[in-house]
Order: C-alpha cells, then sequence, then structure tokens
C-alpha cells in the first residue's frame, strides 16, 4: 500500500453521506438552509475551527468573482464559507470520494451549488490547466504529503500571476517526535511535517513570494483549552460532531494534537504566499 493509499484509509467512513444525512435528522436539521454556524462543528475540520477560516481568508484578500481552487476541502466547509462570504466560486479536491460525496450535499442544503463544486483528485497531479486560478486555499492538508516540492508546484502552475495560495497547516515545532494518534495520521507512516524553515524553502523554491506568515500555535492552544471547557455531556448531546467522520477514536487524536502543540512538538502557521506577476 503506497501513501497515497494509506492516507485515503485514513480519512475512508462508510457512507459517509448517509451518516451526516442522519445526524442532521437528529439534530432537528432534516430539512431547510444549513448555515456555516451549525455546520461549524461538522465541516470545519482545523484547529481553530471557523475562526481559522475566517482569518486566513482576510489574510488571502479573496475578491468577488474571484476563482478559487481549495485542496483537500473535505466536508467543503471552508469553500461554502468563501463562496458565500466573498462571492467568489471556489472548486475543491480531496483523495477521498466519501468526502466529496457528502460536500455536495451539503452544498446544496446550504444554497451554494452555483458557487461550489467538488471532485475527486490528487492534489500532486491537479486536473487543471495552467493559470486556471486567482487564488489556492489549504487548511491542514500538506502534513499528509511527503512530496511538498510537487504540492506547491502544481499549486504554482494552475494559479494566475499575483496569485495568492493561502495555507494553515501544522508544522515540526523542533521539540521531538509527536504523540500518535493525531486527526491527520495514526502513526508517523502518513506523516510529514516541515519545520516552518523548511517550508519556507520548498516554497521558494517553486517561485512563491511571502506575502505573510503568523504563528497562531498560541491562538490555537486557547482555542482548545475553551471548548475543553464544555462538558463532555454536553458536547454527546451534539450529533454534529467530528467523531461521525474519523470515528470513535477522534478523542484521542484531539487531545494528542493539542498535547504536541503544547510541548511544541508541532506549531500552527497561517501563510499567505504569492505567485509573483
Amino acid at each position: 500500500m503506497n501513501d497515497t493509499e494509506k492516507i485515503r484509509e485514513h480519512y475512508q467512513g462508510d457512507n459517509l453521506r448517509a451518516r451526516v444525512e442522519a445526524a442532521l435528522e437528529a439534530a432537528g436539521l432534516g430539512s431547510g438552509h444549513l448555515s456555516q454556524t451549525v455546520l461549524a462543528p461538522l465541516d470545519q475540520f482545523h484547529m481553530r475551527g471557523l475562526a481559522a477560516t475566517v482569518d486566513l481568508a482576510a489574510a488571502a484578500a479573496i475578491k468577488s468573482g474571484d476563482k478559487v481552487l481549495d485542496i483537500g476541502s473535505g466536508l467543503g466547509g471552508p469553500s461554502r464559507y468563501l463562496a458565500s462570504t466573498y462571492n467568489c466560486h471556489v472548486q475543491g479536491i480531496d483523495l477521498n470520494a466519501e468526502f466529496v460525496d457528502a460536500a455536495i450535499f451539503l452544498s446544496e442544503r446550504a444554497g451554494l451549488t452555483e458557487k461550489v463544486a467538488y471532485t475527486c483528485a490528487n492534489a500532486l497531479s491537479l486536473p487543471f490547466e495552467l493559470q486556471t486560478f486567482d487564488a489556492a486555499w489549504t487548511q491542514h492538508v500538506a502534513m499528509n504529503i511527503a512530496d511538498r516540492d510537487s504540492l506547491y508546484a502544481e499549486i504554482f502552475r494552475v494559479l494566475r500571476p499575483g496569485g495568492r495560495l493561502a495555507i494553515y497547516d501544522v508544522v515540526d515545532g523542533g521539540a521531538g517526535a509527536l504523540h500518535f494518534p493525531v486527526p491527520w495520521s495514526r502513526s508517523s507512516e502518513t506523516s510529514f511535517l516541515l519545520t516552518n524553515i523548511a517550508m519556507l524553502e520548498a516554497l521558494e523554491r517553486q517561485g512563491f513570494r511571502v506575502v505573510s506568515w503568523v504563528d497562531q500555535t498560541t491562538a490555537g492552544i486557547a482555542w482548545a483549552i475553551e471548548r475543553a471547557r464544555a462538558s463532555d455531556a454536553v458536547r454527546s448531546r451534539d450529533p454534529l460532531d467530528l467523531n461521525l467522520v474519523m470515528g470513535t477514536d477522534f478523542g484521542a487524536m484531539s487531545q494528542n494534537f493539542v498535547k504536541n502543540l503544547v510541548e511544541r512538538r508541532a506549531g500552527l502557521s497561517q501563510v499567505v504566499v504569492e505567485r509573483p506577476t
């Protein structure tokens, strides 16, 4: 089994769309319009949730009418936020066909099918022509990709001159090996963190120029602590939860993620780079 197959297996969940539909029904949301706020516990699959998406979008300076590529689009939360907030058009790609199917369903329920689309594809071989997009976007995805040069080269290829790449990634904090499992990997086999310096070098090798680089580690820890203050009983009554996507060991994954951040084994970086004109 190669890395791609292992990564797909890590995120694979049978009948995800059906389980999402059942969870919405259980939450009293079986019909009607679905808002960003309601879906955020389920479809913002990264540390700091919707707040991280809001911050990254502002830093990326997304504009009305932009054509945006969301790489590793998951259940589509960030792409729906971008489309509804900035009146842009977003194409999402994901390795996992179950995620793509669920994202399409949720976007139908959110009334955004004219502004967002999703397809199953590999980030290392993007099925798009040269200079197709005004912006590209990725949140908590690159840590599953060993060949970072090829990832950034592909993104550079499909961006128009002046186009920006917005990144919110987990980085190597430099304080030792990670505690596993974590949300993106159950072992070191498919976890490929880079230090900030190595990530910068990889981006610059492909021709990107840095616009902004912000350490969000402290903010991520604070957000996780605040979430933990909610009782287990309250959280367990909410059927819209990432356990639905990742399974019963997601709690252990999340705890290890926070532990890795606190011990500086991992960090969080919000980065915007651009393809020069």
